[in-house]
């Protein structure tokens, strides 16, 4: 089985141009690559999963990898599945957002001469004249074009700002400078992406002529990748320091029944022979598929020692003895008591374990929290301190979220 073929088996592609001379250039290991991340927060989350997963596949087959930051386009914001304006951040804010890229990817590409590269659009796109563009490359697009583009349509009726409209053109600029600077010949992107990687296809083609070498490919879940890694706490973060190694493998052991085998299918490196054999899995089979998917994953971002105590918590837990020790968790301090007790609801929103306090009453007058194993006699119950006497106290959220709760 060929790389290309191998992609199309794993769920992974959705549409491409020119097919054929695609699956020349990956099959061969002759495809220079590119895949953009925005740097709006200083950790990639899982909703970035596949696009590392798949750059880390291709270069195995010996294709060239360029993560291309986007510190430039970053201080316009892609309107692509946006009701809003994203908030405009800092240049300062941009760039430590990028190093903070740079090192997580470097668990899935490597990164030197004549292997993967990063590459900051901002060295290019600041330096931009504003009516070099507009000649030179506007020129290029047509409004009525750009408009019914899916990523501008669905922002028409609230407003979309001509910050955001320019959001194209200087991603479509993006592949043109790369193509000519790095002989980048092949982009890949979100199927929320299409419209623009379009755009930077045509642009190489009518600036350079027909002959002009340059592919675009998208992702079939990429778009349904960003709505991975939501959970009631919010994002789920490669950061270890944002989402512990166990908050994410307790992510991909709680996926949907429905979805386990698709993401071991396209996320996993595990050989799709043995994959296809999952595929007879059902009933309580599903949750040994579900512990396979958390632990590759989990071992991919965090290392397999990671992964292993990740693993071993979470069939502590919901075994018949409790590890404290690999436990997740949050300690508290002696300013966060009053008159020697704080409680219970607070220590909820504190460690994260509901949004808000309406919440965590709710809660736990259904009887879904338990300090200790004892449930709480009523919504302003609280912890003494002289609970945490023996070192720590465990906070039970449902049946499946667990925290050590500590004093610093």
């Amino acid at each position: 089985m060929t790389i290309y073929d191998e992609l199309v088996a794993r769920g992974l592609i959705a549409q491409v141009t020119d097919e054929k001379e695609i699956k020349d250039l990956i099959n061969n290991g002759k495809a220079v690559f590119y895949i953009g991340f925005d740097p709006t927060a200083d950790s990639l989350h899982v909703g970035h999963f596949m696009a590392l997963c798949l750059m880390k596949r291709l270069q195995m087959a010996g294709n060239r990898p360029i993560a291309l930051i986007g510190g430039g386009t970053g201080m316009i914001g892609d309107p692509s599945g946006r009701s809003d304006l994203r908030q405009v951040l800092t240049k300062e804010t941009i760039q430590h957002n990028c190093d903070c890229f740079k090192k997580q990817m470097e668990r899935f590409i490597e990164f030197g001469d004549g292997k993967a590269m990063m590459v900051n659009n901002a060295d290019w796109l600041l330096d931009l004249n504003y009516i070099d563009v507009l000649r030179e490359v506007g020129a290029c697009f047509s409004v009525n074009n750009m408009l019914r583009a899916e990523c501008y349509k669905q922002r028409m009726e609230k407003g979309l700002s001509f910050l955001e409209f320019n959001y194209m053109i200087m991603q479509s600029y993006d592949f043109y400078h790369l193509y000519q600077e790095y002989g980048c010949n092949m982009q890949f992107g979100g199927d929320d992406q299409w419209s623009n990687m379009l755009g930077g296809t045509e642009l190489i083609r009518k600036k350079l002529g027909k002959d002009a070498y340059a592919m675009t490919i998208t992702l079939l879940l990429n778009s349904e990748g960003k709505k991975m890694g939501k959970t009631s706490k919010g994002a789920v973060w490669l950061d270890p320091n944002k989402t512990s190694p166990y908050e994410f493998y307790q992510y991909w052991r709680n996926v949907d029944d429905s979805d386990v085998l698709k993401c071991i299918r396209m996320l996993t490196f595990l050989p799709l022979e043995e994959i296809d054999e999952m595929d007879k899995w059902e009933g309580s089979e599903l949750n040994k598929a579900k512990e396979i998917l958390a632990f590759e994953l989990t071992k991919l971002v965090h290392g397999e020692e990671e992964a292993a105590k990740a693993q071993e918590t979470a069939r502590s837990l919901f075994g018949a003895k409790t590890n404290v020790d690999t436990m997740p968790t949050f300690a508290l301090n002696d300013a966060d008591f009053a008159d020697d007790a704080i409680a219970v609801n607070e220590v909820l929103v504190k460690a994260g374990i509901v949004k808000s306090k309406g919440e965590g009453r709710r809660l736990i007058e259904q009887g879904g929290v338990t300090v200790d194993d004892v449930k709480p006699s009523s919504p302003v119950a609280t912890i003494a301190k002289a609970a945490f006497d023996k070192g720590y106290v465990v906070i039970k959220k449902g049946k499946k979220v667990f925290i050590k709760v500590v004093i610093e």
